[in-house]
């Protein structure tokens, strides 16, 4: 037996004095020395007694040793669960007690908050700072530097992943070793990466896009990564010039795109430009190639799932489609009701089945059979298309959806905090169109009978109860809300009235 996924993703570097990090500061960090840090790391994590199938609940800044955190739990068997650093303390206790998490690893500066969460629910606690300080980095330190790797097979579980519905609590998506695997090994063929690449990494490391899609990949063809801490926009103009691709999410471009340091000359040596995780508009798409003479490769997937499809590196790259499906991917369109196969050009659900299809929800086995059907399809809860030349369109989302900046966005759980605040009688929560975000958060109250609720507090109150990305960025007042005959709110006529309510 061998680790699978870090065998393949990792052990095949692990004497290379090659740069697999270039950071801001002008360090650079080689495969072996990166290698080392996660072997220490897995030492700690045995040392801290936990064992193979264990949880470790992760929120830190993004920093090498976040990254190596997340080698060494594959290296010793352990389930990773990344948390987004914006979760409150309230957010993170579910995610906590759901996930039974055996540690707890969170900056320094959040452990006095989260200790009394840690010791209810069973949980050591450890802190990682974005310096690489920490108690877990102090006690890896005293470690070896070699590591026994564990023996993971294919369908091991290797990571959570905690996705919502719109009903109901959040959801652990577990990811096999070959669910990840099988993705970043399809997608370093089909967008061409080689040793030679340099990366410009500027996501998030919590997040799918840039854990699995972007690390991963780079892992698996042995290429670099300049590891920038968040989306900096002097930072990406003056390390662009020494990378060969890059990934981000639409805000990426549109921003760039507003600078007029950003020109073609600045990305006449560059490959390759991806963005996923929102919709971006065909406007970009147009101005991005005028300016720079590249077309961006958008694509398809979610947390799930990682990729499913992607427009083609030869051939061309339709604005306002996601290509076409993955090699080893089956998409089809469904009819929701009946789940009849829909001919092309017909809009349904999108249904997925493939070797990155997510292994079910974690003790959730009413909600897994509800979303993963018995032939191996997974029913995505996007509604698209597919055209006659085969490109796959996203139309919407059946669930009510709302991606902003290229996080998810339930709102349902924002209708929940907007429904008990004083003053409030119910509330109704869509995305709206914004020229930064792809979408955003607008909320509308209806007051109960003789009150005017604060709006201004109620805003307040949002900061503490949610993460800021699932703050409403307006809030509006309606005497009631559209239903339809059976009583149900009618979204669609709220998105098409406050579709420019943000407009610049």
């Amino acid at each position: 037996m061998a680790n699978l996924l870090f065998d393949n993703l990792l052990g095949v570097h692990e004497n290379e004095t090659k740069p697999f990090l270039y950071l801001p500061d002008g360090a650079t960090v080689t495969y072996q020395s990166f290698l080392e840090k996660s072997a220490r790391m897995a030492n700690a994590l045995v040392d801290l007694g936990l064992s193979i199938g264990d949880r470790v609940a992760v929120q830190v800044e993004k920093s090498p040793e976040a990254l190596a955190l997340y080698a060494a739990c594959l290296q010793a068997g352990l389930i990773f669960l990344p948390l987004n650093t914006a979760y409150t303390i309230d957010e993170l206790s579910y995610f906590i007690e759901n996930s039974g998490a055996s540690l707890v690893v969170c900056d320094g500066g959040k452990v006095d908050d989260l200790k009394a969460v840690a010791n209810r629910f069973g949980a050591r606690m450890e802190s990682l700072n974005a310096d690489g300080g920490g108690s877990f980095a102090d006690r890896a330190r005293t470690m070896p530097a070699q590591f026994e790797t564990v023996d993971r097979e294919a369908g091991d579980l290797a990571v959570f992943l905690y996705t919502s519905g719109t009903t109901g609590r959040s959801k652990g998506a577990m990811l096999t070793h070959e669910n990840i695997l099988s993705n970043a090994r399809v997608l370093v063929q089909e967008w061409r990466f080689t040793p030679e690449d340099v990366l410009l990494h500027a996501l998030p490391i919590f997040h799918a896009h840039g854990l699995f899609v972007a690390a991963n990949v780079v892992l698996a063809s042995g290429g670099s990564m300049i590891f920038l801490p968040k989306f900096d926009l002097d930072q990406i103009i003056d390390w662009l010039p020494r990378a060969t691709t890059m990934m981000g999410v639409p805000t990426f471009y549109t921003r760039l795109l507003g600078d007029a340091r950003f020109t073609e000359e600045l990305v006449a040596h560059m490959r390759l430009f991806v963005s996923g995780s929102a919709p971006l508009l065909a406007d970009t798409h147009e101005q991005f190639e005028k300016r720079t003479g590249h077309r961006i490769l958008e694509r398809y997937g979610m947390t799930e799932t990682s990729m499913n499809t992607s427009n083609p590196y030869d051939g061309e790259r339709r604005a306002g489609t996601v290509g076409f499906p993955l090699p080893g991917v089956e998409l089809k369109v469904t009819n929701p009701e009946s789940g009849e196969t829909l001919p092309d050009g017909q809009v349904g659900q999108i249904e997925v089945r493939g070797p990155n299809v997510f292994k079910g929800y974690w003790q959730m086995p009413e909600k897994t059979a509800e979303e993963l059907r018995a032939d191996g399809f997974f029913i995505t809860g996007d509604l698209g298309k597919i055209d006659a030349g085969g490109y796959v369109h996203i139309i919407g989302r059946n669930k009510d959806l709302i991606i902003s900046g290229g996080y998810n966005v339930y709102p349902k759980e924002i209708e929940l905090f907007l429904d008990g605040q004083p003053g409030v009688l119910e509330s109704a929560v869509v995305g709206v169109p914004h020229p930064d975000f792809g979408e955003t958060v607008l909320g509308i109250l209806i007051p109960q009978p003789d009150s005017q609720p604060d709006l201004e507090a109620i805003m307040e109150r949002a900061k503490s109860a949610l993460a800021r990305f699932k703050h409403p960025r307006k809030l509006v007042l309606m005497r009631e809300l559209p239903r339809n005959t059976m009583g149900k709110v009618q979204k669609n006529i709220l998105r098409e009235q406050y579709k420019g309510a943000y407009e610049i």
